[in-house]
């Protein structure tokens, strides 16, 4: 059956407009006024904004870190739809010490296939570099996957050597690489210290991975990135002020770098690390910073150095494995929950509060990641063609955010007690109405895989 979305204010790429949406199939099929409503379902959009479907394109579902965060694909998809997140693209964990890159993907298509609600992707993860690795780049592609992720922390960091000949070769077949920066010598040495002086509590994390540790390595990977004749590169979860200014630099110098931040840096602070039991709910990397950080975050979303808001989601139980670091904070698992809660934020915060506009927010939460990881048109934006993934949502209904709303497996929300102005209230994938009246109306392995394409500077810059 076609469906018509009347009276919504739709969120286009070139604006807000006052029109109607013809869906047939799985598609978008008209945009305009006057659609016959015969044999069709309406749904009235009066008084809601009609956004495209969200995509969170940082996503930890199922992740083991030594203990298995608690939201697997399933629980982690559900909580995704509920909050406007129609598309994720994971960030798969390590696997066994010199695998290559397809055994992770293997792995990650079991924790997926048949499980997922929103529709999905999956980024590559690269633990050490050789020719067989390098070699594998253009498989993994042809497979959809065209992004991949590099650490300069952790077990499996790499040096500066191997990330050269990585960015360019990725440069070469059409991939995009994301990158975790931090230094690890710095991070470590602090770490180090603090055990030494029996300083354990959780209010040290921050202290122990200060904004020059990112800002140091956001700028020898911009720096790295040119020598492998300016390959793209995507820095994952900028949290700092310095940071944002170092990617503002090198696009302003005409290079391919994208800047990604978070929900959390945008609304918390390291006040949160404060009280030593609740402060592990926040331990994670980077660390919330100081709350004057904020400013320099929400002028790069306005000013476009910062391209996407995505989550980081990764849940662990505040009374389960996060009392791992209940007397030492570097045993604590890191990580937070989120991926329901973004677009609410983001919209209360952002657009209510006017520090963004509404075109700014769609672009952060749906077309720039769609564009940048290789969706777009086919999500991302409302176009005649695209995939019918729609978010309404009502910018005047407010809601205090609680975990008992909340449809993660975590035992804790981060946002306890924040106050949500604009809520989703329906959210359709591929036409078909996933939640509608707070209930969940597709089952387990609905969400797709999507086979990306290859990074096109051009069609983003």
């Amino acid at each position: 059956m076609s469906i018509v979305i009347k009276g919504g204010l739709l969120a286009l790429e070139e604006g807000p407009v006052r029109a109607d949406i013809l869906i047939e199939g799985e598609k978008i099929a008209g945009i305009g006024e006057g659609f016959a409503a015969e044999d069709c379902q309406v749904i009235d959009a009066g008084g809601l904004l009609v956004l495209p479907g969200g995509i969170d394109v940082h996503t930890h579902f199922n992740i083991d870190v030594g203990v298995r965060s608690v939201d697997d694909f399933t629980s982690g998809t559900v909580s995704a739809v509920f909050g406007g997140t129609t598309t994720i693209v994971d960030h798969m964990g390590f696997g066994p010490a010199g695998c290559d890159l397809h055994h992770q993907l293997e792995v990650y298509r079991g924790y997926t296939d048949g499980k997922c609600i929103a529709d999905y992707g999956i980024h590559g993860v690269v633990q050490h570099v050789d020719d067989r690795i390098l070699d594998e780049i253009p498989s993994m592609i042809s497979e959809g996957i065209p992004s991949m992720k590099i650490y300069l922390t952790y077990d499996y960091r790499l040096g500066d050597e191997d990330i050269i000949r990585f960015l360019d070769r990725m440069r070469r077949e059409g991939g995009l690489t994301a990158v975790h920066c931090e230094n690890h010598a710095v991070l470590t040495w602090l770490r180090q210290k603090y055990v030494r002086e029996g300083k354990l509590q959780a209010k040290y994390h921050p202290l122990s991975r200060p904004a020059y540790c990112e800002a140091e390595a956001v700028d020898r990977m911009i720096s790295l990135a040119q020598a492998a004749g300016n390959a793209p590169l995507y820095i994952v979860h900028v949290s700092t002020g310095q940071a944002a200014c170092l990617i503002r630099a090198a696009r302003r110098a005409g290079l391919p770098v994208y800047g990604e931040t978070c929900p959390q840096y945008l609304v918390l602070d390291d006040s949160s690390y404060e009280d030593p039991q609740e402060g592990l709910k926040y331990i994670m990397s980077p660390p919330l910073r100081a709350k004057e950080q904020q400013d320099f975050l929400w002028k790069g979303l306005r000013e476009g150095y910062l391209q996407t808001v995505a989550t980081d989601h990764c849940s662990f139980d505040m009374h389960g494995d996060k009392q791992l670091g209940k007397d030492d904070f570097t045993k604590c698992p890191n990580g937070a929950p989120g991926v329901e809660l973004r677009l609410p934020i983001l919209f209360s915060e952002g657009v209510k509060k006017k520090r963004i506009d509404l075109n700014t927010f769609v672009r952060v939460v749906s077309t720039n990641p769609a564009k940048l990881f290789g969706l777009y048109p086919r999500k991302g934006t409302i176009k005649v063609g695209s995939d019918a993934d729609l978010v309404l949502l009502d910018p005047d209904m407010e809601v205090k955010i609680r975990k008992n709303i909340l449809h993660d497996n975590a035992d804790y929300t981060p946002y306890e007690g924040m106050k949500a102005a604009g809520w989703p209230v329906m959210t359709l994938i591929r036409g078909h109405k996933v939640v509608e009246n707070e209930r969940l109306c597709v089952k387990e392995g609905f969400g797709q895989f999507l086979a990306r394409k290859p990074f096109t500077v051009d069609l983003f810059d």
